[in-house]
C-alpha cells in the first residue's frame, strides 16, 4: 500500500485547521496540525509534509514569514490562506514562494480539490524502464544554462540553482521551445493546469522571480511580447 501523503496545516484557529484536517483525512491524507509559525519552521524537517496549508495570520511570525524561512530549505508546496483578498496580498506570497492562494473563508471541496492539483504538478510521472530501453531524459541544454526537468535540476553558469518545481517546468517549458511566444493563459493551462483557479499575475511573478535567478546572456533570455505573453528568445 503505498504511504498517505501528509499535510502540515497551520493555523492558529484550531476550530478551522480541525475541520480542513477532518476534509483531508476523509480523502486519505495524513494531517498534522499547528497553531504558529516557530512550531511550523520546527515541524517541517520533523514531519517532512509534501504540502503545506499556511495560515497568513499567525501570531508572532506571520505566514510571510514561514514561508520565506521554509523556501531557504525547501521546495515544499505552499497553499497560503488568508482572509485578505487584494491582488497585493495575494502577488506578495507568490513572490514569497507560495504556490497558491486561497482566500477565506473557501468552500472545503475547492481546497480539496486544490490540495490534489498542487501535489499532481509536483509528483514527477514514473517512469517504468526495462533492461532494453534507456530512459527519456528530459533536458535542454544552452550556453551558461541546463535544465533537465527529468532529475528537476538546472545549473546555470557552472552552479546548481534552488527551483520550485513550478518555476523550474515554466523554464523548461518555455526554453523546449526557443523563439516560440507563449501567451499568459497558456502558460497558466500548461504549467498549472486547468484546475488552477488564479490569474495571469501568476505567471508574472513566477517569470520576475526566473530573471532574478538566471538573468540571462549575449545567447538567450527570457523575454517579454509585449501585449501577448512570454517567449525563450534565443539570440542567432
Amino acid at each position: 500500500m503505498a504511504a498517505k501523503q501528509k499535510i502540515l496545516i497551520v493555523d492558529d484557529d484550531n476550530n478551522i485547521a480541525e475541520l480542513i484536517s477532518l476534509y483531508l483525512t476523509k480523502e486519505c491524507f495524513e494531517c498534522r496540525i499547528v497553531n504558529d509559525g516557530e512550531e511550523a519552521l520546527r515541524a517541517v524537517p520533523a514531519f517532512s509534509p509534501d504540502l503545506i496549508l499556511l495560515d497568513l495570520m499567525l501570531p508572532g511570525m506571520d505566514g510571510y514569514e514561514v514561508c520565506r524561512e521554509v523556501r531557504h530549505k525547501s521546495n515544499v508546496p505552499i497553499i497560503m490562506l488568508s482572509a485578505k483578498g487584494e491582488v497585493f496580498d495575494k502577488v506578495l506570497g507568490l513572490e514569497m514562494g507560495a504556490d497558491d492562494y486561497m482566500i477565506k473563508p473557501f468552500d472545503s471541496k475547492e481546497l480539496v480539490a486544490r490540495v490534489k492539483a498542487v501535489l499532481r504538478r509536483f509528483q514527477p510521472v514514473p517512469t517504468i524502464v526495462t533492461e532494453t530501453a534507456a530512459p527519456s531524459e528530459k533536458m535542454v541544454e544552452f550556453p551558461d544554462l541546463t535544465v533537465n526537468l527529468t532529475n528537476y535540476s538546472v545549473v546555470y553558469k557552472g552552479n546548481t540553482l534552488e527551483m520550485p518545481p513550478k518555476e523550474l517546468e515554466l523554464l523548461y517549458f518555455l526554453a523546449s521551445s526557443p523563439n516560440q511566444v507563449f501567451t499568459r493563459e497558456q502558460l497558466l493551462d500548461n504549467i498549472w493546469g486547468y484546475e488552477y483557479v488564479g490569474d495571469t499575475r501568476t505567471v508574472d511573478v513566477h517569470i520576475k522571480r526566473l530573471r532574478e535567478k538566471i538573468p540571462g546572456n549575449k545567447h538567450w533570455s527570457l523575454a517579454t511580447v509585449w501585449g501577448i505573453g512570454y517567449k525563450f528568445e534565443v539570440k542567432r
